[in-house]
């Protein structure tokens, strides 16, 4: 009924053969003590090795002993991690107190100095104004021995990288290597590197160009991975699993975090399976392999990436038991399927390892479509469901709304989590449309780059809602932000 063949993905193996280890960060507001240590000792209970703390003003950086210091007395000793945006100073006053600091670039430069005729500082002068504005952070840190990550986000890149470099990838390299390359003047070396990104294939493509470029200048920093406002469910764990895994199959990565849009403690199983399928820091990729089923283009309708199964379901393209006899005549006319078989594999597993290993084919090989197979356990829509979703999250196929949400903390001034839920139930099968849901004006404008509407957090209980990437209506109470969003949807005919 249709043909087989076996093929197998391996590259070199990259990286030293160490356990990569798991990142959350608390939702709680940093100021209330008694709440943030009772999350982190949650946190810590379920496997966590490091907690990131919103840290957004000298008040709270200086909490942060307090945190630290009940932690102790219940004999709680994880690193903890400030995560410090816009003010330089916070980030100084955390860095006598935490073991890592989290800073962005784009707060250490100052556009209005040493500028061109064009309004941006040109490259030396930008890395002159980024090293005055450094230099304090980096004496306290080597001080305390504190280490520094330095986290870039798609969508968060300064005016002065865009300007150069465009909202890419190569942007993101080029932010981070400008700071790579203040620290190793001032002789600093305790840094951590982090490009993320809410798209997958930007965010691989952002970490694997980072690679490339500190193995050609000489450099081995650790590396810290996650696919931000993944969203929440399934298609959370399959945004976070392909991006993630695929680069920890490569032998990508020291630290993950997986950014979903539910209670922290629901971040913990999911990376741990990512970490015990795929973190042993070699390139894994050599040992995944899929069959090859050769199929007559006659036996589907529309355009590759088609979906497969072994029976009937409603959301597959094909399943086998239809599969007509195939002639010599049209062998001339196939389409390959890869075909990924598990046995017995509880679901939660096999999302995770399921998604990484079709995630590595599918970027690697020309494919038309993908059959994953989970034998005795899995039902027919539900595998075609999970491979829908692994070809949306790779922008390969698109079937139903995509939805960037953020996973929430101590900046959130909205419920994110509700919000979502109330905005998934009403606009969740709108093929091509992208929503974003984000908590707070920190990071929500910027990496919500590229939705067509969103909400974002404008103060407690409150939501601005944007079309475009513009706002078009202000401070709309959290419980009516859905039905607005709605209306707007059908004003504008995409629903």
């Amino acid at each position: 009924m249709y043909q087989s063949s076996v093929v197998q993905i391996g590259n070199v193996p990259l990286g030293e053969k160490k356990p990569v280890r798991i990142q959350s960060m608390t939702t709680t507001n940093t100021m209330d003590t008694s709440a943030t240590v009772a999350q982190i000792v949650g946190l810590a209970r379920a496997g966590c090795d490091f907690v990131r703390i919103t840290t957004q003003n000298i008040k709270e950086a200086e909490n942060l002993k307090n945190i630290k210091n009940e932690l102790q007395r219940v004999g709680i000793n994880i690193p903890l991690i400030a995560d410090v945006h816009y003010n330089p100073k916070v980030a100084e006053v955390a860095a006598g107190i935490v073991e890592k600091v989290r800073i962005n670039p784009g707060n250490y430069i100052d556009i209005d100095t040493n500028v061109t005729s064009n309004r941006y500082p040109v490259k030396d002068n930008a890395l002159e104004s980024i090293a005055e504005n450094l230099t304090p952070l980096l004496n306290i840190c080597q001080q305390y021995g504190t280490t520094i990550r330095i986290g870039v986000n798609h969508g968060s890149l300064s005016e002065r990288i865009l300007y150069s470099y465009g909202n890419t990838a190569r942007g993101m390299v080029e932010s981070i290597m400008e700071f790579v390359q203040v620290c190793n003047q001032f002789g600093f070396h305790k840094l951590v590197l982090s490009l993320k990104a809410s798209n997958v294939v930007t965010m691989i493509e952002a970490n694997l160009l980072l690679v490339d470029r500190l193995s050609k200048e000489g450099l081995n920093y650790p590396i810290h991975l996650g696919v931000t406002e993944a969203g929440s469910e399934e298609e959370g764990r399959v945004k976070s699993a392909a991006g993630i895994g695929y680069l920890l199959a490569h032998g990508v990565g020291d630290t993950i975090r997986v950014s979903l849009t539910e209670d922290p403690l629901e971040e913990i199983p999911v990376a741990r399976k990512l970490v015990n399928y795929f973190g042993q820091r070699k390139d894994l990729t050599k040992e995944i392999s899929s069959e090859i089923f050769s199929f007559p283009k006659s036996s589907f309708k529309g355009k590759p990436p088609f979906v497969v199964t072994s029976k009937h379901s409603s959301f597959s393209d094909c399943f086998v038991e239809k599969q007509p006899e195939i002639s010599e005549r049209s062998r001339m006319t196939m389409y390959n399927i890869h075909k990924l078989s598990y046995h017995g594999l509880a679901n939660a597993d096999l999302v995770i390892k399921a998604t990484v290993e079709a995630t590595v084919i599918m970027l690697k090989l020309k494919v038309d479509g993908i059959w994953i197979e989970n034998e005795d356990v899995s039902s027919p829509d539900n595998l075609a469901k999970l491979m829908l979703n692994i070809l949306q999250v790779l922008g390969l196929r698109i079937t139903k709304t995509e939805f960037i949400a953020c996973p929430t903390c101590g900046r959130s001034t909205i419920n994110v989590i509700k919000q979502l839920e109330e905005v998934k139930k009403q606009t969740s099968l709108l093929p091509g449309l992208k929503i974003a849901v984000m908590g707070c004006a920190v990071n929500g404008p910027g990496e919500m780059v590229g939705s067509h509407y969103g909400c974002v957090g404008s103060g407690k209980g409150k939501v601005n809602i944007y079309k475009g990437g513009n706002i078009v209506q202000k401070n709309i109470p959290q419980e009516m932000a859905a039905d607005t969003l709605v209306r707007l949807i059908k004003e504008n005919r995409m629903m």
